[in-house]
């Protein structure tokens, strides 16, 4: 039967020579990405800055470019569109306008006549503003969510595996975190809930692609009892090769047309997915291996005695 194998069965790259180089790089990006959180800083959102949405249903196809320039004529800031269901319904988002709730209203009262002027026959079927106490409470909240899911990722890794494990995965899974963050403001994507989800999502993806190698550098530990802890990191990273990067491939083929045909707001989830698929596969081996290496082979020879390891080679997954 024919398989298709991205590598071969018995590749053995020795990815522990370019350990320190990798830990190095990660950091160095990763202090980079926390400079770039603060200047120039990330480009919130509607969703955690404030502003006002409006849903409209233009009597034809709506035309968007000219669309843009009718509204952008109006000087109230940075206008997204999106298409919203059928291509008659439009999805409008306004930055939050100076002043209080009335401005807002005030806004979106002339968003409302210009709509009615220049695209006679559409109709405003909602006009919500997100204020600066309900964005700041989004903010607070989306955050607690990432910290909470690394809370539970940190005890699911303890209890899974020996403590070394747990502390170099939420390490790996912080570092991650930052480069995400130095992505969004590098990039100028909008950092709003759906990024949030992106974000998330990455976490799980990652720390679903660092079990899977843990488990097989676990089951080397109890076979392998005098191989040297480098040599037996190699040889796991090298067994869950294939599975590694056809997982990863797999998922690129899914999120790869979010990013080009998704419309506005799945477009950038899925150009952020595809560079945290890259980060979450490359940190399994070059940053949560390493940090297992580093923390000392002694600690982690337990368990019964079994075959050595030359004699007895792991199971390919």
């Amino acid at each position: 039967m024919f398989r298709l194998r991205l590598v071969p069965d018995n590749t053995n790259i020795q990815f522990m020579r370019g350990r320190y180089a990798g830990l190095i790089l990660s950091a160095l990006l990763s202090l980079a990405s926390i400079a770039l959180f603060f200047y120039p800083g990330l480009n919130y959102g509607i969703d955690f800055r404030g502003g006002i949405v409006i849903e409209a249903r233009t009597p034809q196809a709506a035309d968007f470019a000219s669309l843009r320039h009718t509204l952008g004529q109006l000087n109230m800031g940075q206008v997204a569109l999106q298409e919203f269901g059928s291509p008659q319904d439009v999805l409008i988002r306004l930055e939050r306008q100076p002043g209080d709730d009335a401005a807002q209203q005030v806004a979106a009262d002339k968003v409302r006549a210009t709509l009615a002027k220049e695209i006679p026959g559409t109709t405003v079927r909602r006009v919500e503003a997100v204020g600066a106490s309900v964005s700041g409470e989004l903010f607070y909240n989306g955050m607690l969510s990432l910290g909470l899911a690394m809370v539970a990722m940190l005890v699911y890794i303890w209890f899974r595996f020996e403590w070394q494990f747990g502390f170099g995965a939420v390490v790996t899974l912080l570092l991650d975190v930052t480069k995400i963050v130095g992505f969004y403001a590098i990039t100028g994507l909008q950092f709003n809930l759906t990024a949030i989800a992106a974000i998330l999502t990455i976490m799980g993806y990652s720390i679903n692609d660092k079990v899977v190698v843990y488990d097989r550098m676990r089951e080397n530990l109890r076979i392998y009892k005098k191989m040297p802890l480098r040599e037996l990191i190699d040889r796991s990273i090298n067994e869950t090769l294939n599975r590694t990067l056809g997982t990863s491939m797999c998922t690129l083929l899914s999120i790869i047309p979010l990013a080009i045909f998704g419309g506005e707001a799945l477009q950038d989830f899925g150009i952020v997915l595809i560079f945290g698929i890259f980060l979450a596969t490359s940190s399994s081996i070059f940053i949560a291996a390493p940090i297992l290496l580093f923390l000392g082979e002694n600690r982690l020879r337990r368990g019964a005695p079994a075959a050595e390891g030359a004699q007895q080679p792991a199971p390919t997954p």
